[in-house]
């Protein structure tokens, strides 16, 4: 290699540095300047093409991600990175054999790579193939056992198999190692009960220190308000809540308008009018839907339904929502809104109703029926209703207070961002009764509404009706829902290992001072808060 070789080598090696040190900034600017450079000097740079993947991810740019992770794997095909983020974007559009695919490549070149393995497992997760991301994850670890990211992707892989005791070690370990870390913290208040305040003081000892982030700040808010509901000191345990929500509130933007818009168009379009004109769609009887708001017990009533023989739990699915983006080829970022529902008024029933079937073929199970317990399926009542005709819908049903409550005081990920103010919260929740009020009306029998209060106090008497209109034989076994095995990954994934109990009916009661917002917004808008 000669000299202007070696020149242009260093000049690639440096530039591509500086554009992912800018890019660890936040410097999306000076990233992509230097995606620019390098591959203007070698076009083919298969480092460059990655490069300008990465900055496309942080800019929220999807289409110039994908096409830069594709040209990476014509020039390199065995680059495991590439294939994961290629199956991760394949799954923001409900490509789910496509993503599928993808992420056998990536698996099948990582080797020992941790960050690589890492990732895959990642992409599993958000799948719902939780075995083959622990496989992943233990992977990583036997590259970099200490890693403190690696670690904590294991950990909460082992809260969702019930495996807390294990991954509160890790918890612990990751702590040791490197005490402020936030979602450690978070993590492990959420996998025990707290027993004394030690691990109270010492998070408020790692607040206390200046220019703390305030995503930093909302998961150790959060964890000192659930140790100290723990301990029973409410009133602290609410400021502690408090004081997360707003903090993660400075985080995240809720669009009410944009909701109030959506939860319009739907009561307006999806009528029963338009419900007779739609052709019947797939007749297969297999999904059951288990929906509401967060926090109201469906996790309680899924494994109810899921220690029958019959019927297998597949998990938080994401995939009949994104069935509708894909055949609508709808690709704005937002989840839910008024523009995916309208594109959704002419669709081929039939056609989603058999994508929705193909996609979650790898989760559903051996058995004859399985349970898909997304809660804002809700939101897709009618689509459900027309695509899968024979398939049964549970709905959930709680006290108000109690139900806005319980979504304001947890952390969510990327969701419920109407949670953090109690206002907010109060006005949303509005929204979906007056949604489920008119599914109600306009498809009467075609769901069954059980409440979580009935269901916590009498889990016999519920059960037999849940499994009566399931058309399931009764099986003992539902009693015993909390001995099942099976991943949970909810924030009730370290509840659910635990006989059903009442403590958390009324609860909002004991807070009655401090949430006097919330119920003043939830009976201006006529709900009897109980």
């Amino acid at each position: 290699m000669n000299d202007r070789q070696l020149s242009k080598q260093a000049f690639l090696q440096q530039t591509l540095s500086n554009g992912l040190q800018a890019l660890s900034r936040g410097d999306i600017d000076t990233a992509s300047k230097c995606c620019q450079a390098v591959l203007k000097v070698q076009p083919d740079l298969v480092q460059g093409h990655f490069l300008v993947g990465l900055v496309a991810l942080e800019s929220q740019q999807p289409k110039i991600a994908f096409s830069a992770f594709q040209s990476v794997v014509k020039l390199q095909k065995d680059h495991p990175a590439a294939w994961a983020h290629i199956a991760k974007l394949f799954m923001r559009d409900g490509h789910f054999n496509a993503a599928g695919n993808a992420l056998e490549r990536a698996e099948g070149c990582a080797g020992a790579d941790a960050a690589v393995n890492d990732l895959i497992g990642t992409v599993y997760s958000m799948m719902g193939y939780y075995d083959e991301a622990k496989r992943c994850f233990e992977r990583a670890l036997r590259s970099e056992p200490e890693h403190p990211a690696y670690l904590l992707n294991y950990a909460n892989n082992l809260v969702y198999h019930g495996e807390t005791e294990e991954a509160e070690d890790v918890f612990l370990k990751i702590i040791a190692q490197q005490n402020d870390s936030p979602q450690a913290h978070w993590a492990l208040a959420g996998a025990r009960k707290a027993q004394d305040s030690s691990h109270i003081d010492a998070m408020r000892t790692l607040l206390a220190r200046s220019n703390m982030p305030p995503r930093a700040q909302a998961f150790y808010y959060y964890a000192i308000g659930k140790e100290l509901e723990d301990l029973q000191q409410w009133e602290p345990a609410f400021e502690a809540f408090a004081q997360g929500a707003s903090a993660r509130r400075e985080t995240v933007a809720f669009d009410e308008r944009a909701e109030q818009a959506t939860f319009d168009f739907l009561q307006s379009h999806y009528t029963r009018e338009w419900f007779d004109s739609v052709a019947e769609g797939n007749p297969d009887a297999s999904p059951i839907f288990v929906l509401g708001q967060p926090r109201t017990g469906t996790t309680l009533v899924e494994r109810i339904i899921t220690a029958h023989s019959q019927v297998h739990s597949a998990g938080e699915l994401q995939q009949f929502g994104l069935a509708v983006r894909r055949l609508t080829s709808y690709t704005d970022p937002k989840r839910f809104s008024a523009g995916l529902f309208e594109g959704a008024l002419n669709i081929d029933t039939a056609k989603l109703g058999g994508l929705y079937l193909q996609s979650v073929a790898k989760v559903r199970g051996e058995t004859p029926r399985f349970v898909d317990k997304l809660p804002q399926n809700y939101m897709l009542v009618p689509l459900i209703l027309k695509a899968l005709p024979n398939a049964k819908i549970v709905h959930l049903t709680r006290n108000p207070m109690d139900a806005c409550f319980a979504s304001f005081k947890q952390l969510f990920a990327d969701a419920y961002l109407h949670s953090y103010d109690q206002r907010e919260m109060a006005r949303h929740h509005a929204r979906y009764r007056k949604l489920m009020e008119t599914w109600r009306a306009r498809f009467p029998g075609r769901f069954l509404d059980i409440a979580y209060e009935d269901t916590a106090r009498d889990v016999a008497s519920n059960a037999r009706r849940l499994l009566e209109f399931l058309e399931l034989p009764w099986e003992d076994a539902c009693l015993e829902f909390h001995n099942q095995q099976t991943a949970v990954s909810t924030a009730s994934a370290a509840q659910v290992r635990e006989p059903a109990h009442t403590r958390s009916i009324g609860r909002w009661g004991r807070y009655e001072t401090q949430l006097q917002p919330m119920r003043d917004e939830l009976l201006a808008h006529g709900i009897d808060v109980g």
